[in-house]
């Protein structure tokens, strides 16, 4: 084996680890983004369910199984964050907007990166695929070789074969 191939089959190994590493990362920001849209997603169910002249005695969950008790005036809005930890006051209609355009640009980027994922995964299966067939050509290289060698030394055995002696089967001038 080459010193060539070995580091020719070596960086193709860095490549796909890193790629993996890179694959893995994309990987968890699609969760992230698709946790965001599921929450988003929640809001908007939220907000579509308030009747429009208002409710009493709504639960509003606060969170670890807290809920707590309010009445929801018929022009209440909602207040929403508008970009950079900013909130305002919005009407419900408008927070539904907000959020629904929201969730139509989180869609785009999640298909965008499901793309880019699909497209370097096929990337590491091909780098892999070469990796694996640079290893098999060098291991048949080796065994032509050690073949080859096999034949040089059984071609030489028999040209010039050894010529042994037996001892004890040769008669002396003693016998």
């Amino acid at each position: 084996m080459t010193t060539t191939d070995k580091a020719e089959l070596q960086k193709i190994a860095q490549q796909v680890e890193i790629s993996r590493e890179r694959l893995q990362a994309m990987e968890q920001q699609i969760k992230r983004l698709e946790e965001v849209k599921l929450e988003q997603n929640h809001a908007l169910q939220t907000l579509n369910t308030i009747p429009k002249d208002g409710a009493e005695g709504v639960m509003i969950p606060l969170g670890s199984g807290v809920q707590i008790l309010a009445n929801i005036p018929k022009d209440a809005g909602a207040v929403i964050d508008i970009g950079s930890r900013v909130q305002a006051e919005k009407t419900r209609e408008e927070a539904i907007m907000v959020l629904d355009k929201r969730n139509q640009e989180l869609n785009g980027i999640i298909e965008k990166l499901k793309s880019e994922f699909d497209v370097l995964e096929q990337y590491i299966v091909s780098l892999a695929h070469q990796f694996t067939t640079g290893v098999e050509q060098i291991q048949e290289n080796k065994t032509e070789i050690t073949e080859d060698e096999n034949s040089k030394k059984t071609s030489q055995a028999t040209i010039n074969p050894r010529k042994r002696k037996k001892r004890g089967t040769e008669l002396t001038l003693d016998d």
